[in-house]
């Protein structure tokens, strides 16, 4: 993996991420996950985006270099994990919605629940980034070429083993064609549409 593979618009490096692993190494020990499905979102062009508005304190990771990691929290709950991508000073992310834990599964069961199934283990954003151990501490961080959290190539995934469809629970630009997820794979979260969504124009 390198920095001129994610130079691109988010929804074009989104499908190329499956099947990458992203590896963070905390005091606790190490686990790694190869991903499994993505979503695009597309900064200032993308009303789902949390760059639309513009740049903030708590988006400017978004905005470049390509190659670091963008983390936030979802409703005061959850940490969520992006992959910057595209041309500095133009946000751009892909979001790591789920992955299958190949490194450290021991680990990442006991921080996500002694009962919980492998395939659950990393299914969905917070469960992603749970069972890794990123936190907002992690924000910013360099993928490539850091210690504490590394974007590594993984197995080849063929085209045909790509599927499309629109983004999960969010309510604007809810039916863009922006997630990117391996076809029948266990560890990938189920569609959900947002009880707020309505019908928008987009890519």
């Amino acid at each position: 993996m390198n920095v001129d593979a994610l130079a691109h618009p988010a929804e074009e490096v989104a499908p190329r991420l499956l099947g990458s692993v992203l590896t963070c190494k905390t005091p606790g020990g190490t686990v790694s996950i190869a991903i499994t499905e993505t979503e695009a979102y597309s900064g200032t062009a993308d009303p789902a985006s949390h760059a639309y508005r513009g740049r903030t304190p708590r988006n400017a990771v978004m905005f470049g270099p390509a190659g670091h990691l963008y983390v936030y929290r979802s409703h005061g709950l959850h940490w969520c994990a992006n992959v910057v991508t595209g041309t500095d000073g133009i946000a751009s992310a892909v979001l790591i919605r789920a992955g299958r834990v190949i490194e450290g599964e021991d680990l990442a069961r006991r921080r996500r629940g002694e009962t919980v199934e492998s395939a659950r283990l990393a299914r969905g954003p917070g469960n992603f980034c749970q069972a890794l151990g990123i936190t907002g501490e992690h924000n910013g961080a360099e993928l490539l070429t850091g210690t504490s959290v590394v974007l590594s190539n993984g197995e080849s995934v063929p085209a045909a083993l790509i599927r499309i469809g629109p983004r999960v629970g969010v309510s604007k630009a809810h039916d863009w064609q922006h997630r990117f997820y391996l076809a029948d794979d266990p560890t990938v979260s189920a569609y959900r549409l947002s009880p707020r969504a309505k019908p928008s124009a987009g890519a």
